[in-house]
């Protein structure tokens, strides 16, 4: 995989939410939308899976770059687009969503906007781009769509939950796994523990795949 520096790595987060994907078992031909894609490794999952339509989504000039290689190398349907999370697909509905937002908490507002510190800086409490997806996503979801969210669970997994209820669809924690922490969060790990948002001494975090589905299933 193309990773340009300053790209995020694909990690444990990544991992989970692909077999997220896999567990949820989207019908062939069925319209993906991977936001905040990276390198572009959850879309060409998502593009082996269901050899539908993936669109793939990042506001970095070099994620769309790298992203756009790794699929033409692959030779897989993914179309690759620049843009703040899903202003490229307005008026769009699609029957998965899939999004690996920054999420971890930075203490600062708003969250970085350039650099390699935009891959993670989720804000100050780590919601800033999952609180838009939780507003934004459900409105481009198909009837019987599925939305699959990764995050920690330093960010707020009820908030998340309770969010996507509100919005009128039904969710779940569809997986979970715990990892050590990475050179960011270790960085940030004297500063949580000061805030309260991990324990004293805590070196490793939950990363959850949140599901959410609106009205059906595809089962």
């Amino acid at each position: 995989m193309l990773r340009l520096p300053g790209m995020y790595r694909p990690q444990a987060d990544t991992a989970l939410l692909t077999e997220a994907l896999k567990q949820a078992a989207p019908p062939r031909g069925a319209r993906v939308l991977d936001l905040c894609t990276g390198t572009g490794a959850v879309a060409l999952a998502a593009a082996r899976r269901t050899a539908g339509l993936v669109v793939a989504v990042d506001v970095s000039t070099r994620a769309v770059l790298a992203a756009t290689v790794n699929a033409r190398l692959r030779g897989l349907p993914v179309r690759v687009r620049r843009g703040d999370l899903l202003a490229p697909v307005e008026g769009e509905v699609f029957d998965v969503i899939l999004a690996n937002p920054p999420y971890v908490p930075s203490g600062r507002f708003p969250p970085a906007r350039r650099g390699a510190a935009r891959c993670w800086d989720g804000g100050p409490d780590g919601r800033a781009l999952l609180d838009r997806i939780c507003v934004q996503a459900p409105r481009h979801l198909a009837p019987g769509g599925t939305l699959l969210v990764a995050q920690s669970t330093v960010s707020g997994v009820d908030a998340t939950l309770g969010a996507l209820r509100d919005a009128g669809l039904k969710t779940s924690v569809a997986a979970r796994r715990r990892v050590p922490f990475g050179p960011v969060m270790r960085s940030r790990a004297a500063d949580l523990e000061a805030r309260g948002m991990i324990r004293p001494g805590q070196d490793d975090e939950e990363v959850v795949v949140i599901r959410a589905d609106r009205i059906r299933s595809w089962r």
